[in-house]
C-alpha cells in the first residue's frame, strides 16, 4: 500500500464523516440561532431553553436522515472490504 492510498483513503473517511455530521450539526445551528433570537428579543435566560429544543430537532433528523446517513457510511465501509484485496497485494 503506497502512502497516495493511504491519504486517499484518509480523505474519503473526512468526506464521509462531514456529511454523516452535517445534517446533524446545520439542524442544531438553525435552532440554536432561533432560539438565541427568541432568547434576545424576549430577555429570558433560561440554559434548558436552548437544550431541549436542539436536542428534539436532531432526533428528528436523525430518525428521518437515518436510513441516508446508514447508507452512505455502509457504501463507504463496503467500499474499504472490497478494496482488502487491491491494497494487500
Amino acid at each position: 500500500m503506497t502512502p497516495e492510498t493511504v491519504l486517499e483513503i484518509g480523505k474519503q473517511a473526512m468526506v464521509v464523516t462531514a456529511m454523516l455530521a452535517a445534517p446533524l450539526l446545520l439542524s442544531a445551528l438553525v435552532v440554536g440561532l432561533l432560539v438565541g433570537m427568541f432568547q434576545a428579543a424576549t430577555q429570558i435566560n433560561e440554559m434548558t431553553l436552548t437544550f431541549v429544543p436542539k436536542l428534539m430537532v436532531v432526533l428528528l433528523v436523525l430518525l428521518f436522515a437515518g436510513p441516508l446517513l446508514l447508507k452512505t457510511l455502509l457504501g463507504f465501509t463496503i467500499g474499504l472490504f472490497e478494496r482488502i484485496p487491491e491494497l494487500i497485494g
